[in-house]
């Protein structure tokens, strides 16, 4: 279980719910070892003293607020906590509003709200917690909130997920970048040389590969090629050169132009094909899992087809 990095109260109203909050995602991303090239030796930075150029130990480090050139005021965790004690103990919601209302890309950053003890309790009602998590649910709201996590105050979305209470960290208006500033196409899509029946097969497109929101079926395929092209080069003991993307693809980005209607008459006959590829798949598993063999008619083929390793730059979808 994941160590709560925040712990304080859910306030709304006269309501108070005691929390814990706990980072709901889990990155995994590919980290690298910088490497002097001539000796291929690790490089350590160091925190130093800028005037005596001699390491700093972090007991020895403290948080410091520059108010004039080379003069600072000095700040403990407790300083900052006592500056305001409401504001950092408490996800204080200030409104409901409609969760479909707010434009994702708003969105920032996930946690958990779980129920916490309080003032020596062992375990903290959850009445009040179950309460808040229905109530939204029922009402289609999510409850807009300050909360201020370390040294920074936050708006954020508290929401029911599951079992539970999500919230997420959103950004401020003031954040957010305007369209205005770039220079994209008006909202007249027949004013832009889209003709109708363009705009009719892309539909379609889109109408075909539409499905159920499945986010477990996505993959990091780009993290898996590079540990595998990493897992190569432990193996072989020498380093491989990257390949050349195929003649289409340079072509294509060379040109910068497409044709709309040839490349939407092979995405959708693809889409077809992709599906009966994955029927033929489907029924090889489930013929393995009874203790059959996938059928020898076309069946077989394509399950080997799906089964090969996949050409960089040559896949369907990036030829589209």
């Amino acid at each position: 279980m994941p160590r709560s990095i925040w712990k304080g109260s859910i306030s709304f109203g006269l309501v108070q719910i005691p929390v814990a909050l706990y980072p709901a995602e889990q990155p995994d991303e590919l980290h690298f070892t910088q490497l002097d090239r001539r000796t291929m030796a690790p490089i350590r930075y160091e925190r130093v003293n800028r005037e005596t150029g001699e390491p700093v130990s972090w007991d020895d480090i403290v948080r410091g607020y520059p108010y004039e050139k080379g003069e600072y005021v000095v700040l403990s965790d407790e300083d900052l906590r006592r500056a305001n004690v409401e504001a950092t103990q408490t996800v204080d919601i200030l409104d409901f509003v409609d969760a479909s209302e707010i434009d994702p890309i708003y969105y920032d950053k996930p946690y958990f709200l779980a129920p916490a003890s309080q003032n020596g309790k062992k375990r903290s009602p959850v009445t009040a917690y179950v309460l808040l998590r229905e109530a939204l649910r029922k009402t289609g709201k999510v409850g807009i909130a300050k909360v201020v996590i370390r040294t920074r105050e936050h708006i954020a979305a508290v929401r029911p997920h599951g079992r539970g209470l999500v919230l997420n960290l959103l950004r401020f208006a003031h954040e957010l970048r305007s369209d205005e500033e770039l220079d994209l196409p008006e909202m007249d899509a027949q004013g832009k040389g889209l003709g109708k029946r363009e705009l009719e097969m892309a539909e379609r497109l889109v109408a075909e590969m539409a499905t159920a929101w499945q986010p477990e079926k996505y993959k990091d395929e780009y993290r898996d090629d590079v540990m595998k092209l990493i897992e190569k080069k432990v193996k072989s003991g020498r380093t491989t050169a990257p390949t050349e993307p195929v003649e289409e693809e340079r072509h294509r980005r060379a040109t910068g132009t497409v044709d709309l209607i040839a490349l939407l008459k092979k995405s959708l006959g693809q889409k077809g094909e992709k599906a009966a590829n994955d029927e033929a798949k489907d029924g090889a598993k489930n013929g393995a899992k009874n203790g059959r063999n996938a059928p020898e008619e076309g069946g077989k083929s394509r399950v080997r087809k799906a089964e090969a390793p996949k050409r960089k730059g040559g896949s369907s979808r990036r030829a589209a």
